[in-house]
């Protein structure tokens, strides 16, 4: 048995955490999983059932207070590690786990899907003893923040908690359901960009009944409906018609459960939804001033993806395989 580290930073790092969680406990490995205070951790790790040590917060409302939190939560992960530190440590992009786990000697395995993150994979890339990272991310990119070993698999991190979903949780907001989801505004790499969701939901709440998923104040808004409390975005996205976003996560959940969803054009292009668009799925990468034009030739359109679904590989798998070569041959 081994003692497996993963730390959590956002809510789709819980729901990829989750799942590498439960096959090494299926493996007979004892997990770690901590997280911070966000608005997408506590309560989805609350839903999914998960055991996790809540250590520190996520304040982006200054550079300062950024790295003042993050220093802060590095500083108390070092004093629970410094005793009996982890036989090694798994992430997605965390930055506070990486350099507490390469300042202890821990191996760290360090998924990957968004080169857009130039903050972060400066911050976390160069630390990593393995990158685990979808084939449809040239390895040059992954290479260039300063990669050691890079490993691909063919397939898409969402893969991992997407294969054999069954939604739990149920919804009654009727049909058009077209799901909207905010963009990340206080990330880094968002700087500078305009936020047009508000404007496209806005505009297709006549074609249909709109939910729209703010980031983080949730309020009333005219012909909306946002949801007050916690929404599992996979179940949602699982009945909806339509999803739109800027980013990439729930758009890919979208897409490999057959439900068409558009990606809003505003980040750098995303070859992770180009290589799911390549591979049939329903996911689109849509010029702002087209976005509500696609919307509405999307709507009722059905895709049956099960089997495209089947071939993907699963990004577990793969990260199960380092574990055993790393227990077995110490080989990194």
């Amino acid at each position: 048995m081994m003692r497996v580290w993963y730390d959590a930073c956002t809510g789709k790092h819980v729901r990829y955490g989750a799942a590498i969680a439960k096959r090494l406990e299926e493996k007979g490995h004892e997990i770690i999983f901590t997280t911070r205070k966000h608005p997408d951790t506590i309560p989805l790790a609350r839903y999914l059932n998960l055991k996790v040590e809540v250590i520190g917060r996520y304040n982006p409302r200054t550079l300062y207070t950024r790295l003042y939190e993050s220093l802060r939560r590095q500083l108390k992960l070092s004093k629970i590690f410094m005793e009996n530190p982890p036989s090694y440590a798994i992430c997605h992009g965390s930055v506070d786990l990486c350099r507490v786990a390469f300042g202890l000697g821990v191996p760290i395995i360090c998924t990957f899907d968004t080169p857009h993150a130039d903050a972060v994979n400066r911050l976390t890339i160069p630390l990593t003893s393995v990158v685990v990272a979808s084939k449809a991310i040239p390895q040059e990119i992954i290479r260039s923040y300063g990669a050691k070993r890079i490993i691909q698999f063919d397939g898409v991190d969402e893969v991992a908690w997407i294969m054999g979903f069954q939604p739990k949780q149920k919804f009654n907001y009727g049909h058009p359901l077209i799901v909207i989801r905010q963009m990340e505004t206080k990330a880094i790499y968002a700087e500078g960009k305009e936020d047009i969701t508000l404007k496209v939901a806005k505009k297709l709440s006549r074609y249909g009944k709109v939910v729209f998923l703010p980031r983080y104040r949730r309020r009333p808004i005219k012909n909306l409906i946002v949801p007050d409390g916690f929404v599992d975005s996979a179940s949602l996205v699982a009945e909806a018609d339509l999803v739109i976003s800027v980013g990439g996560t729930i758009a890919r959940e979208a897409a490999l459960q057959g439900v068409p969803s558009i990606v809003i054009q505003v980040l750098r292009r995303s070859e992770v939804n180009e290589y799911l668009r390549e591979k049939g799925f329903p996911i689109f990468t849509v010029d702002p001033s087209e976005t509500v034009k696609y919307a509405r030739s999307l709507l009722g359109k059905k895709f049956d993806v099960k089997r495209n679904l089947f071939d993907l590989e699963n990004p577990v798998h793969v990260i199960e395989r380092v574990i055993k070569e790393i227990s077995e041959q110490g080989i990194l």
